[in-house]
């Protein structure tokens, strides 16, 4: 068993995270819900699919991926020949332990007619067994590209399934999973805010419930709400998603209010995503120093999920026949 050594701290942590970035090769990425201090140290912020294409096409030997464990999975899917590390592989997500594997595949077979379009946020085995992955962003316009005729099984987030399906009128079997963190936010708690300010629009994410989105002046990924934040009108901006997004909106608008959607009493931290928070500096430092804990994928499953997100490149980008449509 290898021995530990012990990490520096503050500013030295910091020094040596980029020594060892620098003799590793290696290129940090953070979600947009990581903690301000790996945020600002990382080589790309963003949504998960966008870091994973960033990082697949740079000539780094390592992905140190600062998410959760489906994000480091879509890495590695895209970027085999990479090593991606994940500083704490229980860094996981409510969505993708809602779908496990063996459920979703005796879902799917009672099924048959139906094509499963599923959202980014579940794991690997979830992944192979769908037709087309969606994320927040290309869900859209994914959707409406599949015929009117063709019968839908969307999972596992039944939020964002269920504002798909109201929007472009769609009937779709949800699958019934929820984000946990978009899943705690009040109506309640958020009709009270709206009230002391009253001209401030609201910026919501689909993975909220109804009761959130319907009261939203703006509803879109954690990228699409940043673009809202720099075009809205206004001082003030109310904000339902996870609250780390807020310290890239802070940066890029230092002269706007931005206020995160209140919990269920109003002043809890269930709307900061536990996962996500598993992820420390120091845990950072290690896994590059170690280069463990490492994600493996095995071949034949890596291949057989890359078909799913392939397509829905093809289809975000139109280059997907319209005979081709009904057969994803």
């Amino acid at each position: 068993m290898k021995a530990e050594t012990k990490l520096p701290t503050g500013e030295d942590l910091l020094a040596e995270i980029n020594r060892l970035r620098k003799e590793k090769n290696a290129i940090i990425l953070a979600h947009y819900y990581q903690t301000p201090d790996i945020q600002d140290l990382a080589d790309f912020v963003g949504d998960s699919l966008q870091l994973s294409q960033m990082a697949a096409e740079t000539d780094a030997d390592v992905i140190a991926f600062c998410g959760v464990k489906f994000m480091a999975d879509t890495a590695k899917i895209l970027s085999p020949e990479k090593i991606v590390v994940l500083p704490d592989m229980d860094a996981g997500c409510s969505l993708e332990d809602s779908c496990p594997p063996e459920k979703f595949k005796a879902f799917r077979e009672k099924h048959p007619d139906h094509i499963a379009l599923t959202y980014i946020n579940c794991s690997t085995e979830v992944k192979a067994l769908s037709d087309v992955i969606v994320t927040s962003s290309s869900a859209e316009t994914i959707l409406q590209q599949i015929p009117k005729d063709q019968k839908i099984i969307f999972g596992p987030d039944r939020h964002l399934g269920g504002y798909l399906s109201r929007k472009f009128d769609r009937e779709m079997l949800l699958w019934p999973g929820v984000c946990i963190v978009h899943e705690a936010f009040s109506e309640t708690e958020l009709l009270k805010l709206k009230e002391q300010h009253p001209d401030a629009p609201i910026a919501a994410h689909p993975e909220c419930p109804p009761t959130i989105v319907d009261h939203a002046d703006y509803v879109g990924s954690t990228s699409g709400i940043l673009q809202f934040a720099e075009t809205f009108e206004g001082d003030t901006l109310i904000v339902a998603t996870e609250p780390h997004i807020i310290h890239q909106m802070e940066k890029a608008l230092p002269n706007k209010n931005f206020i995160g959607a209140p919990g269920a009493d109003g002043n809890c931290s269930c709307n900061i995503c536990p996962y996500m928070a598993l992820n420390t500096m120091e845990k950072l430092s290690a896994c590059l120093r170690d280069l463990e804990p490492r994600i493996e994928i095995e071949e034949g499953l890596r291949l057989q999920a890359k078909k799913s997100l392939d397509k829905m490149l093809e289809l975000a980008s139109g280059t997907v026949g319209q005979g081709d449509l009904g057969k994803v």
